[in-house]
């Protein structure tokens, strides 16, 4: 998508929305600076080290030439991508942005701690984002001192790939905060659908369930972990098993995501099932560290 192409977006908001700053160049992180690039937006992205920044960076990088490749994008619309990210790991350079996506560990000291540190920074106009996947958007929002500018945003991994994502107002988010943020999902090519805030949104809330469900039928010896997979590819017809997929997100995240849920409903049916337990104290949390309920090359 070019910068020409973006221009009903700005002329949506009435001013330009160009610059994105991006908190975390992990997983989340890089696949939304990704995506915001090749909308033709600006990208400051953070995160606490050099390290973590340039291999964020390489990733953006290797994926739009496959974008190129894949003639989603010319060489020159490449390159102009390449020229638009900037990446930092001093909170205060994220200042220029008029809209910052968090994409840091889903817990909510963490995250809470990101927005804090930015507030200083940040003119009052500027909007937070969450790219949370299960806790509190007004929570979250209240830890700040703009709570009406700020919004959940929740892409879906791999985010240059899945066209969903969640936009999710807290009690105080302002309605023109909610509009700039579907106005923003939308100049990235997604689908945006507006979501009340309850913990886990509508995505999560259905999917880890079943995931957690997966693993105890696992645990329980129902099947193995491709026979259980194998029976939700051919007889539900999903495209990935619930085990291939909870190795895709972190099994850290899935028992993360549990643990809002049980935490907020007081309701032993989101109990992480305790081989999900084991394995992450094992440190066995899926593609990530090479090895879940299924063995990868390290990355």
């Amino acid at each position: 998508m070019t910068q020409m192409e973006n221009q009903p977006f700005a002329k949506s908001l009435n001013h330009s929305m160009s610059t994105i700053g991006v908190v975390g160049a992990g997983q989340m992180g890089h696949g939304i600076a990704h995506v915001m690039l090749r909308a033709g937006h600006n990208v400051l992205l953070l995160d606490t080290s050099q390290a973590f920044v340039d291999a964020g960076m390489k990733r953006i990088i290797n994926g739009l030439a496959r974008d190129v490749e894949k003639e989603r994008l010319t060489e020159d619309q490449r390159q102009q991508a390449v020229t638009r990210l900037k990446t930092t790991t001093v909170a205060a350079d994220l200042a220029a942005a008029d809209i910052i996506i968090e994409a840091a560990t889903e817990k909510f000291d963490v995250k809470a701690a990101v927005f804090r540190s930015l507030e200083p920074h940040c003119r009052p106009e500027t909007i937070f984002a969450s790219n949370t996947s299960s806790i509190s958007i007004t929570r979250l929002a209240a830890a700040t001192g703009r709570p009406a500018k700020f919004v959940g945003l929740h892409f879906f991994n791999p985010v240059p790939v899945m066209k969903l994502v969640e936009v999710v107002p807290g009690l105080q988010t302002s309605p023109e905060t909610v509009e700039t943020a579907i106005a923003l999902a939308a100049s990235a090519g997604k689908t945006p659908v507006r979501v009340n805030d309850f913990p886990g949104f509508v995505s999560n809330r259905v999917l880890m369930p079943m995931i957690n469900e997966a693993v105890f039928c696992l645990m329980e010896g129902v099947a193995d972990a491709q026979g259980i997979d194998n029976v939700m590819k051919l007889g539900m017809n999903h495209p990935m098993g619930p085990l291939e997929l909870a190795d895709l997100i972190g099994l850290d995240v899935c028992r993360d995501i549990m643990m809002v849920l049980y935490e907020s409903f007081h309701d032993s049916k989101y109990r992480p099932c305790p081989l999900l337990e084991k394995m992450v104290a094992a440190n066995w949390l899926g593609c990530k560290t090479g090895r879940g309920f299924y063995t990868y090359p390290r990355q």
